[in-house]
């Protein structure tokens, strides 16, 4: 495994890009869009980087010195946390993707002494942030220190929090390393091996303090993600979450798109004169789409092909998918589609997101 690699439905939501008016999935009446708070992830600065954090980036500053009050803040507000740490290279930063997919409020890289801090700032977000992930990249013995003291601190509080430490064999980590070329972060003008063999003495004893210690040294990203499930999502398998885009070829291609779709296989509205110009929000515009040969059908048809690939989706770990929806200009055909797409996956469960990219170019 390497960390390359590594009640009712509610009706879909819907964003026209091109004109930035939104509109619910079935009427063309604008309304202001109620988009939910998508999970985040930070990242804090390292001054001494490494090859499992290669994708980190500088974060937020975050005042220190603030500690838990429980007598200002409601035992219920404070948010469970959860300490990714481990060998570098062993899949750190895809156990902390996989935590982000489920909700998870993921921190990287941050100072252990911070820790306090960011559970303080969790308890005063008025049950926002509900969930915390860090990942602690213990690079010396001031930061191991650190470490200890914070999770002595968190306990005098009654802090939950659970520790996974991710492990792998020197082989398999020297392999990673060299398939990456990059030198180990504590090997120094060592080999990698000596590296290895450092950080795996700092961290013994917090190998020895973890909850959950997973060996990546056979697993892949899949069954790393599985194992990850297994622990933190629960009884109910993660949902995949599904953006559907109508767009114009003349535009190009939408870059983020997973799956494409092209309704230029039926009349275009444009030439009718009294629906050109409206778009395929509107019920008539609609109506003239689905009432051609083949529109229903491609549907219903499409609809099913997208639950077995749901299926595979989720089995392989994805939880986010974009669904581009075609027609020459995107504004009439291609809008109407999407609409009745997402309707139909709404229904079907998947939370879902419409966003009508050329909507409103001319």
């Amino acid at each position: 495994m390497t960390e390359n690699e590594q009640e009712e439905p509610a009706a879909p939501r819907t964003t026209d890009a091109g004109s930035d008016v939104s509109h619910t999935a079935e009427t063309e009446a604008p309304h202001k869009e109620a988009r939910e708070n998508r999970p985040q992830r930070t990242a804090a600065a390292d001054p001494a980087g490494g090859a499992d954090d290669a994708e980190q980036k500088d974060g937020a500053e975050v005042n220190t010195g603030t500690t838990i009050d429980k007598a200002g803040v409601p035992e219920a507000a404070i948010p469970e946390l959860v300490i990714i740490s481990g060998m570098s290279g062993a899949g750190r930063s895809t156990a902390a993707k996989c935590l982000e997919d489920l909700g998870w409020f993921v921190v990287d890289n941050l100072p252990p002494a911070l820790i306090p801090t960011m559970v303080e700032l969790g308890a005063r977000s008025q049950g926002n942030v509900a969930r915390i992930a860090v990942v602690v990249d213990v690079r010396g013995r001031r930061f191991f220190d650190n470490l200890r003291e914070s999770l002595a601190d968190l306990e005098t509080k009654h802090v939950t929090r659970r520790i996974v430490f991710l492990e792998s064999s020197d082989d398999a980590l020297v392999r990673r390393f060299e398939g990456v070329r990059r030198p180990h972060p504590l090997q120094g003008d060592g080999r990698i091996v000596d590296g290895i063999a450092a950080e795996r003495e700092l961290l013994r004893e917090l190998r020895g303090d973890a909850d959950l210690v997973i060996d990546t040294s056979s697993l892949n990203v899949h069954e790393l993600r599985a194992k990850m499930d297994a622990q933190f999502a629960g009884e109910e398998e993660p949902e995949l979450r599904a953006t559907v885009m109508s767009f114009g070829f003349k535009y190009g291609l939408p870059v983020d798109a997973d799956l494409v779709v092209d309704m230029r296989f039926l009349p275009n509205p444009h030439w009718v004169p009294e629906l050109r110009q409206y778009t395929g929000l509107n019920e008539e515009v609609a109506g003239y789409v689905f009432n051609q040969p083949g529109a229903k059908e491609f549907l219903d048809r499409y609809a099913e092909l997208l639950q077995l690939i749901r299926t595979g989706y989720r089995r392989e770990g994805k939880r986010y998918v974009t669904i581009a929806v075609g027609c020459t200009g995107g504004k009439h055909r291609s809008v109407a589609m999407s609409e009745k797409l997402a309707a139909r996956l709404v229904s079907e469960g998947v939370e879902t997101v419409v966003v009508h990219r050329d909507m409103g170019r001319e």
